[in-house]
């Protein structure tokens, strides 16, 4: 069996279900595990969002999509050449990765058309449900009933002790800046899980006022801006600092701001329990401990913000040590 997977997660679960030897082709965006960097690029980004800022990925977008261009280039004769049995792509964000439409106009010549399996999840319990999508069509439906009860496991253990805790903290998540954005679908179902009720589970995301933060004055401030790791979330910080009332935020006060890796949150794959025990430990730390994976939160440091020879936002935040 050939897979092409068009959208990380995709290729995520396509790996952790031991698919890894049948996969084709993937996206330049496709970076875990590290064998998926050495498979062939099908699909490039024309945008480079590592190397620009939110306005600036803003800006590029508006003008590929006014031009009447696609934010992606597909290599069509590696896609039409791989023979192809199972392409896995998504109809939910155009912006994010190869959305189904231009699968299709790709496949329109073939003469045996592969099955196109479009995941589109909103909740956490429909990204369950593409796993267990994935198992039927690859063939595989026991490694992925194995992988789901691990997933199950994991979930209903943060629930059970999360169920139990009496004081519980304002909690805001930003998925965007510049324009503000807070996320939606699963993330917004995450959030309600670990207990945070500004979200409504499989909503949309949302442009909203930095206002509106300042005035729910959180306790504790999440940062896990799309498509940005620990770096680029500390560059992005800026923004959100140069804000009327950020310094009057509590969780900015505090110093409870913390920036997260996107991969655990953005990507709907098997990932996102490891986002749920992170939003869980720094939720409630009293109750939940050695759940970070390295290098995935990175803390706001109040005693380096306030020194008055530091004013580069980007080094008031260090990262957290205690992981798996």
């Amino acid at each position: 069996m050939n897979i092409c997977s068009l959208l990380p997660s995709g290729t995520e679960i396509a790996f952790a279900l031991g698919l890894g030897d049948s996969i084709v082709g993937v996206t330049d965006l496709c970076d875990y595990p590290e064998e998926a960097t050495k498979k062939p690029i099908v699909s490039r980004s024309r945008i480079e969002v590592a190397n620009l800022s939110s306005a600036e990925v803003e800006a590029e977008m508006r003008d590929i999509l006014e031009s009447g261009g696609s934010p992606y280039v597909v290599d069509e004769e590696l896609f039409v050449n791989s023979n192809i049995d199972v392409v896995l792509t998504q109809d939910l964000c155009y912006f994010c990765e190869v959305d189904v439409g231009t699968v299709e106009k790709t496949l329109v010549n073939l003469d045996i058309l592969p099955e196109v399996l479009v995941l589109n999840p909103r909740t956490l319990d429909e990204i369950l449900t593409t796993i267990d999508q994935i198992g039927e069509a690859c063939r595989v439906p026991m490694a992925a009933r194995q992988l789901l009860q691990s997933m199950r496991e994991r979930i209903a253990r943060i629930v059970h002790r999360i169920d139990a805790v009496k004081k519980r903290p304002k909690v805001f998540s930003i998925e965007g800046v510049d324009p503000l954005v807070i996320g939606g679908h699963w993330i917004a179902d995450v959030l309600n899980v670990v207990g945070v009720t500004a979200y409504q589970s499989g909503c949309d995301a949302q442009r909203i006022k930095w206002q509106e933060v300042v005035e729910y004055a959180p306790d504790k401030l999440f940062i896990d801006l799309c498509s940005s790791d620990i770096n680029r979330n500390a560059r992005e910080v800026s923004w959100l600092v140069k804000q009327d009332g950020w310094y009057d935020v509590p969780a900015v006060q505090h110093g409870e701001v913390y920036l997260i890796d996107h991969v655990y949150l953005s990507r709907p794959g098997p990932r996102i329990v490891n986002g749920l025990e992170i939003l869980a430990q720094l939720t409630y730390p009293d109750h939940f401990q050695n759940l970070l994976p390295k290098g995935s939160v990175a803390k706001l440091d109040t005693q380096i913000m306030n020194a008055s020879d530091c004013i580069n936002c980007s080094d008031w935040f260090t990262p957290v040590s205690y992981t798996h």
